[in-house]
């Protein structure tokens, strides 16, 4: 490979936080025009060395060089002007602004300048965000609050903001498909590789090995901070990833048990929250794991919430072992037995500015400190049973949740509901963004909760998972529920066709 082909090339980058050495002595090197896939389990400093490139942390040590020349990146705009765009993988996009002003914020079309101040081409924003917005399939009005938007969307939303870049010559996308449908998806692929053949570059982050194969041209593994590989991708079998990502085989992934079901724990009957879904009604006994499977705006995770007591329904009722649930909230819910892992953990999961201890016993203080008084060392002691028991990177009690990894922050979250020791436990994509590694452990799990005697509600957008993990899957529809399957009867192929709304209703 000769030097004019690399665009890009970082030259031993190292990054150190407190207590943790993220990155060590890591090296890479990018074609021209070509996707780039960045590997590695949860924590071993892939989304580091990307946030290093796009300006957001700065490189302890190291050299990057752009098209030949070393370049230095201390800030966003150095990387933005340099031609590097970032989707990460935790949305940053301010809720109260409409769509338009998060993709061009800081980067505004300026009609003139009154006394140094500059005024904003209203019209050339709006015009161009809606060009951008119908570039990558998105039939959203660009005035649109960004508060009003579901995750998936604000997802495709972050891929808009990075390609407004006018000069763009690297983008960098962390797990972009991990919120996506198969049809976004398939666009999001179509873009990129319109954007491939321009000759712009894409380092891409995803654990979903599938797309590594659909999407890559070659592979760079990172493990434990330290650069392990880089491997052509259609030459590399995925087993041998895996083992270059986490050290070793991992050979059955869901290792699905089924239990005979138990007592009935969960029945919702009739439930409808209008505008949302109309008419649910399903059952979920002890020892199942029963799955919802639908495209984004099918209405599974307001079923969820309401569930929850997050929003109050319009019509049906709730049942918890038989006792039927009155004037439900988040916090009852929890009183009768029920958890809910969110499908967004960082804004409603987790308190990302408080510690790894303070966030696990979280939901369980009433439970662990019946006195309201915190008693630290039994704070750290449950903390750090946790840490082990999930294994949490770093393991620190004390660190600060919002700086660990999403798969970590991820742990966190299953940490706080497992220590409330509810009986029905509400999980929305659970494994979302995820390593192979930690997929493997969450699974684990997962299966020995329901082994135990759990109720287990997965929902997911993960086709393999769902069939892999499921006792009975029921699948969604504009705020139906028009299909149920049991393991032995579901495929994807089944599956996919009711969730489009071309199978037979119920």
């Amino acid at each position: 490979m000769s030097d004019q082909d690399i665009i890009l090339r970082l030259e031993g980058i190292s990054k150190e936080f407190p207590g943790v050495k993220a990155l060590d002595n890591v090296n890479l090197e990018v074609k021209k025009g070509e996707v780039h896939v960045l590997l590695g389990e949860n924590g071993a400093g892939k989304s580091t060395l990307m946030k290093i490139l796009s300006g957001v942390y700065k490189k302890d040590s190291g050299k990057i060089f752009l098209e030949g020349n070393e370049v230095l990146v201390n800030s966003v705009k150095d990387a933005e002007k340099l031609g590097i765009g970032i989707i990460h993988q935790e949305l940053n996009l301010l809720p109260y602004r409409d769509i338009a002003q998060n993709i061009f914020l800081g980067n505004e079309p300026i009609k003139r300048k009154i006394l140094n101040v500059q005024i904003i081409n209203q019209d050339k924003m709006y015009s161009e965000c809606d060009k951008l917005l119908q570039t990558i399939g998105i039939n959203i009005d660009s005035h649109t609050m960004v508060k009003n938007l579901g995750i998936a969307q604000k997802q495709m939303i972050e891929i808009a903001k990075a390609l407004s870049l006018r000069n763009l010559k690297i983008l960098i996308m962390d797990e972009p498909t991990a919120t996506l449908t198969k049809g976004e998806i398939d666009k999001l692929f179509s873009l990129i590789r319109a954007y491939k053949a321009k000759g712009i570059s894409v380092i891409y982050i995803s654990h979903r090995m599938e797309e590594i194969q659909m999407i890559g041209d070659r592979v760079t593994v990172l493990r434990d901070g330290k650069y392990i590989g880089t491997v052509p991708v259609k030459e590399t079998p995925t087993s041998e990833l895996i083992k270059m990502m986490v050290g070793r085989e991992i050979t059955n992934l869901y290792n699905k048990k089924y239990n005979v079901p138990g007592e009935e724990a969960l029945k919702v009957e009739n439930l409808t929250l209008r505008g949302k879904f109309t008419d649910i009604s399903f059952k979920v006994h002890q020892g199942e794991i029963v799955s919802f499977y639908g495209l984004v705006g099918a209405g599974r995770t307001e079923v969820a919430k309401t569930i929850f007591g997050e929003y109050k329904c319009d019509k049906g009722n709730i049942y918890t072992f038989g006792q039927k649930l009155k004037d439900s909230s988040p916090t009852t819910s929890v009183e009768k037995g029920l958890g809910l892992l969110p499908e967004d953990r960082r804004e409603e999961g987790l308190i990302t500015k408080m510690s790894v201890k303070q966030n696990i016993v979280q939901a369980s203080l009433k439970k662990v400190f019946p006195t309201w008084i915190v008693n630290d060392k039994i704070e750290t002691e449950i903390a750090k049973k946790t840490i082990t028991q999930l294994n949490i990177v770093p393991p620190n009690e004390n660190a600060i949740v919002g700086s660990l990894s999403g798969g970590n922050q991820q742990k966190v979250v299953l940490g706080k509901w497992l220590l409330t020791e509810s009986e029905i436990l509400i999980f929305d994509e659970p494994t979302r963004g995820i390593d192979i590694g930690a997929k493997a452990e969450i699974y684990e799990l997962m299966n020995n909760l329901a082994a135990e005697g759990r109720a287990i509600m997965m929902i997911s957008s993960d086709l393999p998972e769902i069939i892999g993990m499921s006792d009975r899957i029921y699948v969604m529809y504009q705020g139906k529920i028009v299909a149920e399957f049991n393991h032995e009867n579901a495929n994807q192929e089944k599956i996919v066709n009711f969730a489009i709304g071309r199978g037979e209703v119920l």
